[in-house]
């Protein structure tokens, strides 16, 4: 199964492509979209939308893993993301994914088996997880790839169980 993890922003949309198998999971493509910040928040939903796009016909993954939010403070950063990744949730609806939503106490349970496991610790995982030299850069990259690894890691024990 290919999977598209995503972690959501205006300013900078994480994400992370893999495959998940009998043999683990294996990097397919990462990366960020950027928008800038003085643009026009119509014009940033359309880039984040078009990138999306773009890397789901690119990469043609089944499913897409989506960091839930989760903001206790800044309710204009909650407004903001919500609106990237509704954009994100529209290309992936359209290109007919399936799509889960992850909390980041979930992702974090599923790659370090530790709620509240530090942001460097997810990192790491996520380098060790994907066999890879160097942990992915930006953070939003790294996290986009956590919620990936997050859902092989729910399907990984649902086909267990079945």
């Amino acid at each position: 199964m290919r999977i598209l993890g995503i972690d959501p922003g205006t300013g900078i949309t994480g994400f992370g492509v893999i495959d998940h198998g009998k043999s683990g999971q294996k990097l397919v493509d990462a990366g960020v979209i950027r928008t800038a910040a003085h643009t026009p928040m119509p014009e940033r939903l359309i880039e984040i939308f078009d990138g999306i796009v773009e890397i789901i016909e690119t990469t043609k993954p089944q499913v897409m893993s989506i960091e839930k939010l989760f903001f206790a403070q800044n309710v204009t950063t909650a407004m903001t993301v919500s609106q990237a990744r509704g954009v994100v949730m529209l290309a992936a609806a359209q290109a007919s994914l399936q799509i889960y939503e992850y909390t980041p106490l979930q992702i974090k349970m599923a790659i370090t088996g530790y709620g509240k496991a530090e942001k460097k610790q997810i990192q790491e995982m996520v380098k060790v997880l994907l066999k890879l030299k160097m942990i992915p850069k930006p953070d939003d990259c790294a996290d986009a790839l956590a919620a990936a690894l997050c859902h092989s890691t729910v399907a990984g024990t649902a086909e267990l169980i079945l």
